[in-house]
């Protein structure tokens, strides 16, 4: 195993889970179903890192209301350079079976494959100051993707996911520091990721998705798309994903985690949002980070709280990317 790997940096994620979708047919069905195109992606040969538009994209799984059942990192491996499609998704660990038995459901005559692999891989994350002269290598037989960086300050950080058979992998235990700062930078580049408790919640704009490039809205049609296409055109999104955080004095209740809800002061019997995800701040102070769907109305004054109307309260930061405007 290098050495660039065996560091503060790297860390098994068992949040985290892995659908492959294989053969002829595999780009036709997701073409089919995704809120992003998977057509023409580039093919990364095993041991490389796939990185790129061309090679790494976000894709979001709606049902038919336009609701967020799912997102995932999609990369393009096949076993070989002369083997059929295998599509990587890099997905949620607790949605990934369901997600994948929805899929498989669309196969139909296809010459296509949905298996969910998430307990016969171990999922890894590689994160690296972008400023050091080493870089994130790969163990062997794995595949592995960039994601977009994370910029905090001045620093940038690289992101990698890497997945490996576990008849291959090392036992690794988890590095917590390296888990907390991974976390962390997910969370701060506002980019988000659907989880068991969040599944449905959210049309893709009310979480920011067409503007981190999870949607085309070029591409055909797919489940949920004609009400995605609509809230964009239309002008009718009332609800965004921010950035926020709390000094946690009082400490963060156990209930907070993503899917709690929301309260302004200014209506503490509705709910005006809810937690997307969240991190403790990894330097040791009592920060927490959130990315929270908001109420835009709830922003102009007043305070946010988290869990009750009573809870901590949101400070609300500024996101790092520009929302896309139509």
């Amino acid at each position: 195993m290098p050495n660039t790997c065996l560091n503060d940096g790297f860390t098994p994620l068992a949040d985290w889970g892995l659908i492959l979708v294989e053969g002829p047919d595999a780009a036709t069905l997701l073409q089919n179903q995704f809120s992003n195109s998977v057509l023409g992606m580039r093919r990364t040969i095993k041991n490389d890192i796939a990185q790129g538009s061309d090679a790494v994209r976000l894709i979001g799984y709606c049902n038919p209301k336009g609701r967020l059942l799912a997102s995932a990192w999609v990369g393009l491996f096949p076993e070989s350079a002369e083997s059929d499609d295998r599509f990587a998704l890099f997905i949620s660990k607790d949605i990934a079976a369901s997600t994948a038995k929805r899929l498989s459901m669309y196969v139909l005559r296809s010459k296509v494959k949905v298996l969910d692999v998430s307990n016969d891989w171990d999922i890894i994350g590689a994160y690296q100051d972008k400023r050091a002269e080493s870089r994130i290598t790969m163990p062997p037989q794995a595949i592995a993707l960039c994601m977009p960086d994370t910029v905090i300050g001045n620093q940038s950080f690289q992101r990698v996911l890497i997945a490996q058979k576990k008849a291959e992998s090392p036992i690794f235990s988890v590095n917590e520091a390296a888990l907390a700062r991974w976390n962390s930078l997910e969370v701060l580049s506002a980019i988000p990721r659907i989880v068991l408790a969040t599944q449905e919640q959210f049309v893709p704009q009310m979480i920011n998705f067409e503007s981190v490039f999870g949607v085309d809205f070029k591409k055909g049609c797919y489940p949920g798309q004609e009400i995605v296409a609509r809230s964009q055109y239309r002008g009718a999104v009332k609800r965004r994903l921010q950035l926020a955080h709390t000094d946690a004095n009082p400490p963060i209740p156990e209930i907070t985690k993503p899917g709690v809800e929301l309260f302004h002061d200014g209506d503490t019997n509705q709910p005006c949002g809810m937690v997307v995800l969240l991190a403790p701040c990894p330097d040791g102070s009592e920060r927490v980070d959130f990315q929270v769907e908001c109420k835009l109305d709830a922003l102009a004054s007043g305070e946010i709280h988290v869990g009750s109307s009573d809870g901590p309260v949101l400070k609300i930061d500024l996101l790092p990317y520009p929302l896309l405007e139509i």
